[in-house]
């Protein structure tokens, strides 16, 4: 556990030294302040302008999801980051064969800030929801955005050589959290296109209000993660 500790301590230190790493860990804060005040202000606007009564009300539980899986989308971003310079500098391959090992490496680069992003994202969605999600929404849509975290981390870290690509890589697989707006734009059966997106079952739950739906986002997040974990550690 101390080595660990200490990894984990090194990647903050690096991140530290990096900028843009530490401004992506502010980023919840900032967008949280813009979702929960700006949104109803430009809302107002709207509606004042074109005489109607609701224009982004509808969407609100979509930005709620969005701002639940951006917590955890930064943070293994940042993480992801810290791992491809290791890797790129042959330091990574080398600490598998420290007491650290690739158990402790894993832990130290995924797990703990996985679990940083599931406390955060519970801390900051009660805080800039725009929507009454109960604690138990709230649980859950944590637990959903920091296993989308993971998926993009691995992402990264998978199809990347370096932190150029890496930045590359990241803008592509962001892409996965749109599928949690598939079902509050199409109804019909052809929504079930995206069904193999973890973010796709986020949004049926919120947008249902059935938390049924949140097995397959946990299953098929697994499925994710157990297989490019396999491909990132076959990699390195």
């Amino acid at each position: 556990m101390k080595t660990i500790r200490i990894s984990f301590f090194q990647m903050l230190a690096y991140m530290r030294r990096d900028r843009m790493l530490f401004a992506a860990c502010l980023a919840p804060i900032l967008a949280g302040f813009l979702f929960r005040f700006a949104i109803p202000l430009l809302e107002a606007a709207l509606t004042d302008w074109f005489h109607v009564p609701a224009i982004i009300v509808p969407y609100y539980a979509l930005i709620d999801i969005f701002f639940a899986m951006l917590s955890p989308a930064m943070f293994c971003f940042v993480s992801a980051m810290v791992s491809l310079e290791e890797t790129d500098e042959k330091t990574a391959a080398y600490l598998f064969v420290t007491p650290l090992g690739r158990n402790g490496y894993l832990a130290a680069r995924l797990g703990i800030p996985s679990v940083a992003a599931f406390l955060v994202t519970s801390i900051l969605l009660p805080v800039f929801k725009l929507t009454s999600l109960s604690t138990v929404d709230i649980i859950l849509l944590a637990a959903g955005g920091t296993l989308q975290g993971i998926i993009i981390s691995l992402l990264i870290l998978t199809f990347s050589s370096n932190k150029l690509e890496g930045m590359a890589v990241t803008k592509l697989s962001t892409l996965m959290i749109c599928g949690a707006a598939i079902p509050f734009f199409i109804k019909h059966d052809a929504q079930y296109v995206l069904s193999p997106l973890p973010s796709f079952w986020i949004g049926k739950t919120i947008c249902e209000n059935a938390a049924l739906y949140m097995l397959p986002v946990f299953i098929l997040s697994i499925t994710w993660i157990c297989f490019l974990l396999k491909r990132y550690l076959r990699k390195i």
